[in-house]
């Protein structure tokens, strides 16, 4: 995929400027990776996407794209629940697993207490575990399948999260009609869901091991700017996977942020070059995948959907056929609440990721 620039000559270098020496001269790293002996597969999976997220780059991978933005519904908040739910039970008919034969539900997404994803458990009668996580919450979401699989505690776990454009700048922001002008580092809330079945049988992609991030918090309080607020989080989470698996970026086939946009991630490549270890052409962003630039989404996209939908359609596609055999998937979370920042407090952030391979 060439996916294409949104900004060129950002400058990164007014940002953390005296962060990075004191975080390696301060910074203990401890074991935040686990290993799998029994690695649970994906066998089932989906993605649906808005319109807006069809016409991206990565539009044909999705599975549904739904052009409005209501989706038959009256209120946004009950087409992001539809979304959410369509791609759960479409993620169960894609294994071929019964629903009863799914022993847990873990979902998330950015509404206060998680009301989408607690409406779809409601109606879908699956045990259900919520959490959040912010923008990572699907691949903590997949961390914490992965090692109830792996200890035997289930048999099927059915993980999933999905945001919306309409309910997130509402809650998060301002409210739609008030129009306002966006700065140009601002990014693009997906509208989308993504949904992945896991199973300790099958002969899917596997999830060979986890790390779980530490809370980064370097002083960015600007709830437009999310995408260097949490670069930082992901360099934390990489360098630790990389020290506890002692590998090097080019040992994976891809390495997969989301969702820090195009400035968080010229700003997660210039940190992690300073820390020693160069990103390559195997790294890519999620947020800097599933908008083109004519679609005018500055720097890209960002949400619960945002790297769901792109894991579940795009990247695990690419496994599933062979062009990639390892990759690390590093979503990351903003963890503010719609108030803290208008109350003086900076954002604090985190990466989770895992590693799937063929």
């Amino acid at each position: 995929m060439n996916v294409k620039t949104l900004h060129k000559g950002n400058n990164c270098d007014f940002l953390f400027k005296d962060k990075m020496p004191e975080f390696l001269s301060k910074h203990e790293y401890t074991r935040q990776t686990i290993f799998f002996n029994n690695p649970p597969s994906i066998v089932g999976k989906m993605a649906v996407g808005g319109c807006k997220e069809g016409d991206g780059p990565v539009g044909k991978y999705l599975d549904k794209v739904h052009c409005e933005d209501k989706i038959g519904e009256k209120t946004f908040e009950k087409a992001e629940i539809d979304m959410l739910t369509e791609a759960a039970t479409g993620a169960i008919k894609s294994s071929g697993i019964k629903k009863e034969d799914v022993d847990l539900f873990i979902a998330g997404d950015l509404l206060n207490q998680i009301t989408s994803s607690s409406y779809v458990a409601r109606d879908l009668g699956i045990p259900y575990a919520g959490i959040y996580s912010a923008c990572s919450t699907m691949s903590e979401g997949l961390a914490l399948a992965s090692m109830m699989l792996n200890a035997g505690y289930f048999d099927n776990i059915l993980c999933a999260t999905v945001s919306h454009f309409a309910t997130a700048e509402r809650q998060y922001r301002y409210p739609l009609e008030y129009g306002c002008q966006r700065p140009p580092y601002a990014q693009w809330t997906v509208t989308g869901a993504g949904a992945t079945l896991l199973s300790r049988g099958g002969n899917g992609p596997k999830i060979t091991g986890a790390t779980f991030g530490k809370v980064v918090d370097w002083g960015t309080n600007d709830l437009n700017n999310m995408g260097a607020s949490m670069a930082p989080a992901a360099m934390s989470s990489l360098i630790a996977m990389f020290n506890d698996t002692g590998t090097e970026p080019d040992d994976f086939d891809l390495i997969l942020t989301g969702d820090l946009g195009k400035l968080g991630s010229d700003i997660l490549r210039k940190l992690m070059s300073e820390a020693g270890y160069p990103l390559g052409q195997n790294y890519i962003d999620c947020g800097n995948m599933v908008y083109g630039i004519d679609q005018k989404c500055y720097q890209g996209g960002s949400g619960c959907g945002c790297s769901a939908t792109v894991v579940n359609s795009y990247v695990l596609d690419k496994v599933i056929s062979g062009e990639y055999k390892k990759v690390a998937y590093f979503a990351t979370g903003a963890l503010m609440s719609a108030q803290s920042c208008y109350q003086g407090e900076t954002i604090p952030c985190i990466s989770h990721g895992v590693i799937i391979e063929a």
